[in-house]
């Protein structure tokens, strides 16, 4: 056994066969970013890639709150596998119907996934009653498959728009799969470090600017203090008239890191 800058050389039967990129992919998926130094070596890690072969922690931060007469969704854009960014410049605002938008903070695949599904009901939906569907009926589909599968589901989501019956709503769906309906609503890891700046500033009657600055401004701070938040801002405000995208890039944000 000798020790080559903090690797672990040691021979063992059956090396050859994980010494090739084929072998280390389908036998330990953990080694496939490990090189192949020899054909009758194996390499055993000691640290620096030992993250690959753990459950890995997502993270993020989404926010929305109502005003009268619509709602603004925002989120930042970091998508996290454990210590790695595997992507910077995500989407986590997703359109379910014209005016109803989702939020999606959890597993990348399971929110995707779900999203997908209510699209297709609520596209379902408008052609069978040939008008648009409600923000509830969006949330309220959203909750039936999050709590039905809950179990196999790491999803939180925030589901915003507006509808003609109500005006503008925000929903709230924890992981889990509970239901609720707020005046304002964070999700993600990011948003356990904006609580109090929400208690703060947070006032029922905010303006369409004043909801603005306040989303603007709470995803700033969790993205400055959560690791797993960062990037840049995307949001949409949604009302009557339709759907505005907004986006704040990481050098223009109003707040940043200490």
């Amino acid at each position: 056994r000798a020790s080559v800058s903090g690797l672990v050389a040691q021979s063992a039967p059956g090396a050859a066969a994980m010494s090739s990129f084929a072998g280390r992919e389908l036998l330990n998926p953990a080694n496939v970013m490990e090189a192949s130094y020899d054909a009758g070596t194996t390499l055993q890690q000691d640290n620096g890639l030992n993250f690959l072969g753990k459950e890995v922690d997502t993270g993020t931060t989404i926010m929305a709150v109502q005003y009268d007469g619509g709602v603004i969704v925002g989120a930042d854009s970091r998508v996290s596998t454990g210590v790695y960014i595997s992507n910077r410049a995500s989407d986590k605002i997703t359109a379910v119907d014209d005016r109803i938008y989702c939020c999606r903070s959890g597993s990348a695949a399971d929110t995707q996934a779900v999203s997908d599904y209510v699209r297709y009901f609520l596209d379902q939906h408008r052609m069978e009653y040939g008008q648009p569907p409600k923000v509830a009926t969006a949330a309220n589909l959203f909750q039936m498959l999050c709590y039905q599968n809950k179990n196999m589901l790491t999803a939180g989501i925030i589901v915003a728009g507006w509808d003609k019956e109500k005006g503008g709503q925000v929903f709230a769906l924890p992981i889990g799969g509970a239901l609720m309906e707020r005046e304002y609503a964070t999700g993600g890891s990011g948003s356990t470090y904006i609580y109090g700046f929400c208690d703060a500033f947070f006032k029922p009657g905010m303006t369409k600017q004043q909801c603005e600055d306040f989303v603007t401004k709470g995803l700033c701070h969790a993205m400055a203090r959560d690791g797993s938040s960062g990037g840049i801002i995307r949001m949409a405000i949604i009302d009557e008239s339709g759907v505005e995208r907004k986006f704040i890039a990481g050098d223009k944000l109003p707040y940043g890191p200490l």
